[in-house]
């Protein structure tokens, strides 16, 4: 029994809203528990763990926007050949990845100052189930067939933090960042379910014109980049803080990370819905702003109330979540949480404008994360210094993005 069969007076859209915030309870849950269970030192591994996860996410997120926008401007022969297409290279590029995390494993422990180098390589065996995967909800996703959508991403949360705290409190032999990596591994197969598997038929006869292939390519290579922006932006942070503090220091801001970013992690099913709406309306001739108007609305409501929040319990919140041993970072959490409501804000608008095949915003976008990145490298003083430079960079990326706004309408 899932979320979405519990409601069936809801609309499609509305049970896939409602599934989204429960995916990501159980995801913040499963975050809490490994804070709370590891300690910070132990829980600094888990965290880049995570991180890992949340770059993978958004690597493989190419594929599945590229799947849902062209799920809805394909039909018949020509969507055949585009989605066995689409899974050929989404298996190549997971398959080149992976191995790429399995070869240097090794640089990986030495570069993040991990404990082993076993986790990176699970991690990467794992890598191809998850491309897979995305393809696969990137056509429920343009189809909107969002129950079936919510499914694989509660079957993927449900997995996860189930197999992980059962491997942790069963298994005290083994290295806790192991046994996080290996419920990791096994929860990208629960999210394969429902699997369309009629459509993973990677020989058939391409039938796409040149005009059409150019649109595909067109999209995806800018789709990848504004991913890529969306890696630097989202956790560079935690990586160079991984990088350049203590162990003791890392697992804190990791902590910090986290709750910070409730406001990202709520906002997120916002873009889901957004880019099938607006492809369609375009497609059909109709005005798209008012519900680009709409979408900023919430997002804009639920940052300022966890902004809000944040601001007025930072003590109770880390207390409540983390633990005690977190306290220290309380001050900090109202400024994490204005940079990444800031940040949330900025990319409603970049999805907005890429699904209407305007791209400029996306350049913007990732000189604001490379911007980011070298800020922290030369600001890096004090975890308080790194996410003041973290609220210029969106600050400056949320205005460029409304001037460009008002400019083009």
């Amino acid at each position: 029994m899932t979320i979405s069969t519990l409601v069936p007076k809801l609309t499609s859209e509305q049970k896939f809203m409602l599934s989204v915030i429960v995916v990501n309870a159980g995801n913040y849950l499963y975050n809490l528990l490994l804070g709370r269970i590891l300690g910070p030192e132990m829980f600094a591994d888990a965290a880049l763990l995570i991180t890992f996860l949340l770059v993978l996410s958004f690597v493989a997120m190419t594929f599945q926007l590229a799947t849902a926008k062209f799920s809805v401007l394909f039909e018949n022969a020509t969507f055949k050949s585009f989605i066995a297409l689409i899974y050929k290279y989404a298996g190549i590029t997971g398959t080149v990845i992976g191995a790429a995390m399995v070869v240097f494993s090794g640089e990986l422990q030495q570069l993040f100052n991990t404990k082993s180098s076993l986790m990176f390589t699970i991690f990467g065996l794992g890598v191809p189930v998850y491309f897979i995967m995305s393809v696969n909800r990137g056509f429920y996703q343009g189809t909107k067939r969002f129950e079936k959508l919510a499914w694989t991403y509660q079957g993927e949360m449900f997995s996860r933090l189930a197999i992980t705290l059962l491997l942790i409190f069963t298994i005290t032999t083994v290295s806790s960042s192991i046994l996080v990596v290996i419920g990791i591994f096994a929860s990208f197969f629960f999210g394969l379910l429902p699997f369309k598997k009629e459509h993973f038929v990677l020989k058939v006869k391409n039938v796409l014109s040149k005009e059409q292939s150019s649109q595909i390519s067109k999209f995806f290579v800018l789709t990848a980049f504004y991913e890529l922006t969306q890696i630097i932006i989202n956790n560079s942070d935690i990586l160079l803080v991984k990088h350049y503090f203590p162990e003791y220091d890392a697992g804190l801001y990791a902590s910090l990370a986290l709750i910070g970013r409730v406001v990202y992690f709520v906002t997120w099913m916002f873009v889901m819905l957004l880019l099938p709406a607006v492809i369609e309306k375009k497609k059909l001739g109709e005005a798209t702003a008012p519900i680009l108007v709409k979408y900023v609305g919430y997002v804009v409501g639920l940052a300022s109330v966890v902004v809000l929040g944040c601001y007025l319990f930072p003590e109770l919140a880390i207390h409540l979540l983390f633990g005690d041993a977190y306290l220290s970072m309380a001050p900090l959490l109202w400024k994490y949480a204005v940079a990444t409501a800031l940040f949330a804000v900025s990319n409603i608008f970049a999805y907005y404008f890429l699904s209407l095949d305007q791209y400029m915003p996306v350049v913007v976008s990732g000189l604001l994360g490379i911007s980011q990145i070298l800020l922290i490298v030369f600001f890096h003083s004090s975890l308080l210094e790194v996410v003041v430079v973290q609220i210029i960079a969106m600050a400056v990326l949320l205005v460029i993005q409304l001037i460009y706004f008002f400019f083009k309408k």
